[in-house]
């Protein structure tokens, strides 16, 4: 019956070791690129914290923990943040609204940098969705973790 439970966690374990880098290559992607394609800093945001239950499913809460620093995360959360309403404030500098998109003609038509103040506030986005959700997943799979006892 051990050897059934052995085979299960090494298949887990490859596939998490497989589609980590996976999840975290194509997240970063649609948070780089989310000003120009569908997706943007949200939907990546959660794809690259997905890779948090990955690590998990393939190697328990304990070595989450090692991995993963949640004071860390929980103070990068605020940087995202701070990040921003930083971008958003710049539109202000230029006299213009709160949030406006200021260098709008920068680059050429398609590239990469090319949607001004767009592109930073997007990065911003996918920073602090992917720190909050990272923190939040780790915080509920600390919730699955059994609880021991003094008296075993």
């Amino acid at each position: 019956m051990k050897k059934n439970i052995k085979v299960k966690n090494i298949i887990i374990k490859n596939a998490a070791d497989v589609f980590t880098p996976i999840a975290l290559m194509l997240g970063f992607y649609i948070i780089s690129h989310g000003h120009l394609s569908p997706g943007g800093g949200f939907q990546g945001g959660v794809l690259v914290s997905a890779a948090a239950i990955l690590i998990y499913l393939g190697y328990g809460y304990e070595n989450s923990l090692k991995v993963f620093n949640m004071e860390l995360i929980r103070k990068n959360e605020a940087i995202g943040a701070i990040l921003y309403t930083f971008f958003a404030i710049v539109g202000l500098f230029f006299f213009a609204n709160f949030a406006r998109n200021i260098f709008y003609d920068m680059g050429e038509t398609g590239a990469l940098f090319s949607s001004g103040t767009i592109l930073f506030m997007n990065l911003s986005v996918g920073y602090k969705v992917l720190t909050g959700m990272g923190f939040l997943i780790l915080l509920m799979l600390g919730l699955l973790v059994p609880e021991k006892n003094d008296n075993d």
